[in-house]
Formats: structure tokens, sequence, C-alpha cells
């Protein structure tokens, strides 16, 4: 892959590097950034997606800008926010935080957004905020112990990864799938293609 054509990944998260992957784009580097993510008092669901995926990405081109190996890199960095109204629901680190998530989502709506930032290798940056609104079923309290006892809401936005079992609990959705998952994959590559990153490299075999 040519130099201008690296791309980093201000994440960790196996399942954005698996949409890249999906899109035939092989991150070239992953800068997981430890950031508080805690919300300021009042912020709305989208203006915190929106201030911790661009101060992800921030992070990573502070980090790089002076590395002459990776300075004509392109830098995406996203945060996924899960809402019902206002009320942001954490990432779930213990069971009864996952628990309560769950029940709340339990037979209503809910909003997941997803900001995603991109600095180009010239330092422009350019950012999206992509919403889906996500309808689950009513939940009983044996599917809910039963998915509690999976371990997959763990580390999860919401308490629940709509990949996994969580899935089957989804009886609509309107807008962006893979901006559930956590990376809208349309969005950041026309947010790529427009900073003259050829996003068809990956695509031919051999």
């Amino acid at each position: 892959m040519e130099l201008r054509q690296k791309l980093i990944l201000a994440s960790g998260s196996p399942r954005r590097v698996d949409l890249l992957k999906q899109a035939g784009i092989e991150p070239a580097r992953l800068m997981p950034m430890d950031l508080d993510e805690t919300p300021k008092k009042s912020e709305h669901p989208r203006s915190l997606a929106r201030r911790l995926s661009a101060d992800k990405a921030k992070a990573a081109y502070q980090q790089v800008r002076k590395d002459l190996s990776w300075s004509n890199s392109y830098i995406i960095a996203a945060d996924t926010v899960v809402a019902v109204g206002r009320r942001i629901l954490p990432k779930a680190e213990l069971m009864q935080e996952a628990s309560s998530a769950l029940h709340l989502l339990s037979g209503r709506s809910h909003w997941v957004f997803t900001g995603v930032c991109l600095i180009a290798p010239d330092g422009t940056l350019r950012q999206k905020i992509v919403e889906t609104k996500v309808r689950f079923k009513r939940l009983s309290g044996y599917d809910i112990e039963c998915y509690l006892a999976s371990g997959e809401w763990r580390g999860k936005a919401g308490a629940y990864a709509i990949q996994g079992i969580a899935g089957s609990f989804v009886q609509k959705i309107v807008g962006s799938y893979t901006n559930v998952v956590g990376l809208p994959l349309f969005e950041t590559l026309q947010m790529l293609q427009g900073e003259g990153y050829d996003v068809h490299t990956g695509w031919t075999e051999g």
C-alpha cells in the first residue's frame, strides 16, 4: 500500500476493524485513545459522539504528526452513543448496569449516534454524525437473565451488540445498520473518498 494510502484507526474495537475489512480497507495501524468519555453536564448524546470522536482523532494526530513514517496517514476515529431520549446509556461494565439498560430498552425505541472524524494527511478535519433508530421487542425477565449470562454485554454501549445475540431483540431499525455496529460504512467511505483516499485499492484480488 502506498504511503498516501496508510490509514490509522484511532480505536481498538474489533468491530470497527471488521467493518473496515468488510469494505476492503485494512487499517495500517490501530491507535486506541484512552480518553475520559464521561458526558458533560446536560450534554446531548449527539454532541457527546461528536466531541469524543474529534478528541480521539486529534489525540492520534498529535501522536503521529512528527513521525515521518506516519505523517502522511489518514486518521479515522469514531464514538458510538446509545440513548433513550436525552438519557445516555454508558458502556456496561457491571451486570447491574447491563440489566438496567436492557430493562430500559425493552419494548421501546432508542437512538444510536456515531460520530466519525477523519483527519487527512494535510491536517484537514472532517466530521459526520450518523443516527439510527432501533426498536427492541419487549424482553422477558428470562430473556434478560440469559443474555446477561452470555457476557456479550460487557463493554458495549447500551449493553448490547446488534451483530450478536441481541440482534434477535430488534423489531425494527431505521437508518444505518453498520452505524449501530460502531462505524457507518457509507459515510466513512464517502469522507475518505472526499479527501483523496482510494477506497477501491483493496478490492482487487492478489
